[in-house]
């Protein structure tokens, strides 16, 4: 059946009441169910939690043939400890048939790549998918389709029980032996760990593991002691130099700080701009460049930021030192210097991904949001953004906040090149919709900016204040008059993986490229 984006979901998807997508508010004023958090009373009681190895907490926490394991990736391409558990689970234990679900999947945990090839690994649920653990899984290799979440509906499916995590092994730059574990202080720091506090409280168990163990008590604590079963010390969890990955960069290349001006000039358009008015940036170069052109038009309207909110990178730290950011909220770090300053700062707060954009509990920040500026693989005419699939139909991307912050801010704007290289970014229609048109509001391109028709107020303050604009179809032409009209991709029958949206109804399904050749 057709869904509200105008994409074919096969009905034998559509199980336990799971519904299509039917726009960004169809689920509003509904009851759903929390799953209340699994605790294990100790009839002993014990003064440590200390275990000799990761394997050692394994056998404690009951792991077991068709177990879901979750971790966190705010190491990002620097993360050890997502691989040295696999590696324990699988080698070590002889496990199989075993779920992951991460907050996120990239380079450095491609040795789940290989045991998904093995048939060991057979369920992915995850929030984003890059490498070669995305080839394998478009290569139709995985025995179940992956579920593709964002940060906010990952965040949903645990708290509902979509998601039920075994056990959660989460990285803690220092932890004392009875498991109150921090994201600083330790010598790999992380910065904020808000991708694993939730986890920590509904995983059956929890498992921290850091190198660097910490008296008791390690407080404030980023995870409470009284959510951790087990604490492992191993000599290294993470290189967080490599948390500044490739996606997250500051950018010098003058055709993306040109758009980046352009979005600018967009957001100071609106009636938003105002003091007290709330912001969030991607990752991509383009979006994190806005933020330098940002502290001009606030310092020449006497104005600041209320808060800044999701993944945090150095330039919102350095516009919240020069005290026009009164508050930031992070689930993330992009950066070493970001790591570095919530610890340093008392208004840098972390928080949870149940915080930040969870749409089914009653406080997500991301409904607060006046500005997002995000990036984009693709664009269609109907404003439908792709950021999970790549011209060839690959997963190698992620969702993240994406979709979260486009539905809940008043204004999202998607800064992307009309091209890259010899692709079209902006398209008759994107490989897959990972975040719905309803929820994007106007696009930045370096050939010109088009305002979504659904947003006629938008366009009028675009008007008053001189700033030209075209129709997305003209853009379009315009990528295909430079690039030529894009071949459509061949797709083999199989379903590879399923996107849900932030509601948790279902928004595509991603099928297996044919012919595909590792």
């Amino acid at each position: 059946m057709l869904n509200a984006v105008n994409r074919e979901i096969p009905a034998e998807l559509l199980v336990n009441g799971q519904e299509i997508y039917q726009g960004k508010h169809y689920m509003d004023g509904k009851y759903v169910k929390h799953d209340a958090p699994t605790t294990k009373i100790m009839i002993k009681l014990r003064t440590t939690k200390l275990m000799a190895s990761i394997r050692e907490a394994c056998v404690a926490c009951g792991a077991h043939d068709g177990m879901t394991f979750s971790f966190h990736t705010e190491f990002r391409d620097g993360d050890y400890v997502a691989s040295l558990v696999a590696k324990v689970l699988v080698e070590e234990m002889g496990l199989k048939n075993i779920t992951v679900a991460a907050t996120s999947l990239g380079n450095a945990q491609e040795i789940i790549a290989d045991y998904i090839e093995a048939g060991k690994i057979t369920g992915v649920q995850t929030s984003g998918v890059r490498g070669k653990i995305g080839e394998v899984i478009s290569a139709g290799k995985l025995a179940k389709p992956a579920i593709i979440r964002s940060h906010g509906g990952r965040a949903r499916a645990v708290e509902l029980g979509d998601v039920h995590i075994d056990i959660a092994f989460l990285a803690a730059s220092t932890s004392d032996e009875f498991g109150n574990a921090k994201c600083v202080g330790g010598k790999n720091n992380c910065g904020s760990m808000g991708f694993g506090i939730q986890d920590a409280h509904y995983a059956d168990h929890t498992v921290i593991i850091t190198d660097t163990l910490a008296t008791f008590p390690n407080l404030p604590s980023s995870i409470a002691a009284a959510d951790v079963d087990c604490v492992c010390v191993i000599d290294n969890i993470g290189d967080p130099t490599k948390i500044a990955t490739k996606e997250a960069r500051i950018t010098d290349n003058p055709r993306e700080l040109m758009m980046a001006q352009n979005v600018t000039d967009v957001i100071a358009a609106t009636p938003y701009f105002k003091d007290g008015f709330s912001f969030q940036t991607g990752v991509g170069g383009p979006s994190l460049a806005v933020n330098r052109f940002l502290e001009a038009k606030m310092i020449a309207k006497n104005i600041k930021m209320s808060f800044a909110l999701g993944g945090t990178s150095s330039a919102i730290c350095k516009l919240q030192d020069k005290g026009l950011v009164d508050h930031i909220l992070d689930t993330q770090d992009f950066d070493q210097g970001a790591s570095t300053h919530i610890f340093n700062n008392p208004n840098h707060h972390e928080i949870d991904l149940n915080e930040y954009a969870n749409p089914a509990n009653k406080g997500s920040y991301a409904n607060k949001l006046d500005f997002v500026v995000l990036a984009a693989l693709e664009i269609d005419t109907n404003f439908n953004v792709n950021v999970i699939t790549g011209s060839d139909g690959i997963l190698r991307g992620a969702p993240g906040g994406h979709p979260d912050t486009a539905a809940g801010s008043k204004c999202c704007i998607i800064v992307t090149p009309l091209t890259r290289g010899r692709m079209a970014t902006v398209c008759d229609s994107v490989v897959t919709v990972t975040t719905p048109g309803d929820c994007v509001d106007v696009l930045v391109t370096d050939y010109g900016i088009a305002v979504n028709p659904l947003r006629p107020d938008l366009i009028k303050n675009l008007d008053v204040a001189g700033i030209p604009h075209v129709t997305i179809e003209a853009l379009k032409e315009k990528a295909y008059n430079l690039v030529g009209t894009p071949d459509k991709l061949e797709w083999a029958d199989k379903i590879v993986a399923v996107v849900e949206a932030r509601d948790g109804t279902l928004l595509d399904v991603v099928k297996q490229v044919k012919p595909l050749k590792l």
